[in-house]
């Protein structure tokens, strides 16, 4: 009986945490509908649902038809941006902590067809191999009173970039161009360090932390030029040992040196 009735007072302290984020953000929904459209949104990505698709998503809110939840994300006025602020402020009031870690990483959105923005056969993490996908870089964040996401923001691929055509046909705002994967880690730094965001270090695997003199990877140099500590794992390695130190991070793996 004892264990039933803490189960139950932790199901009513998430509930009231629920609400309490959802108060956070819901100044952001103009409209009334939207407001409590979020909300049970939110309780979908957080309920036994499990694909968190359109159809299940409406399913489990108790509608018969995905139109709700697609009006939501499609119609509805609101900035994803402006969300992303308060959740920022959030994790920072319930997580923050000086030795807390923010972390990048990326993941794959299997695709089946070639209109979703960015879609491409690229390699995903999530699939293991090369596949037709979306790819979303994110930034997470970490400390001893737990863990959260904190941003993120779609790669767009170079001949997605340059194909004018293709871009209008998908919606991509004109001010939105090519940036590498690492370029999209620094944006999001920046912006977890503008918010007052505290911690200690930047980890992250091998797409961010690779050699210094190729392109794509430059992320390791930025750190080192704003004086950021981090962890970065890299592929290629030209010393004995497994983990070489720099002036401000450390490369991990049998992959390699500056």
């Amino acid at each position: 009986m004892g264990q039933t009735l803490l189960e139950r007072e932790d199901v009513l302290d998430w509930e009231a945490g629920l609400q309490k984020l959802h108060g956070c953000i819901a100044s952001r929904f103009s409209l009334s509908e939207s407001r409590q459209r979020v909300l049970t949104y939110l309780q979908g990505l957080l309920g036994s649902v499990e694909r968190k698709n359109g159809w299940q998503l409406a399913e489990y809110a108790g509608d018969a038809t995905p139109d709700g939840v697609q009006r939501l994300l499609a119609v509805y006025p609101w900035d994803a941006d402006e969300v992303r602020d308060d959740l920022q402020g959030y994790v920072v009031e319930h997580l923050g902590d000086a030795g807390g870690v923010l972390v990048v990483d990326e993941t794959g959105f299997l695709k089946q067809g070639k209109k979703s923005v960015g879609v491409k056969r690229q390699y995903s993490g999530t699939a293991g191999k090369v596949e037709n996908c979306q790819i979303g870089v994110f930034l997470a964040y970490g400390s001893r009173r737990g863990a959260a996401f904190l941003d993120r923001e779609l790669y767009l691929p170079q001949e997605w970039a340059a194909d004018g055509a293709r871009r209008r046909e998908a919606g991509v705002p004109r001010d939105v161009v090519f940036h590498t994967k690492g370029q999209l880690a620094q944006q999001m730094i920046v912006r977890a360090v503008s918010a007052g965001v505290p911690f200690g270090w930047v980890a992250g695997d091998t797409v961010y932390g690779n050699a210094i003199g190729q392109k794509s990877c430059q992320l390791r140099r930025w750190l080192e030029e704003q004086g950021l500590p981090y962890v970065l794992a890299v592929k290629h390695q030209i010393f004995e040992q497994s983990v070489a130190v720099g002036r401000h991070g450390v490369w991990l793996g049998a992959g390699g040196g500056p």
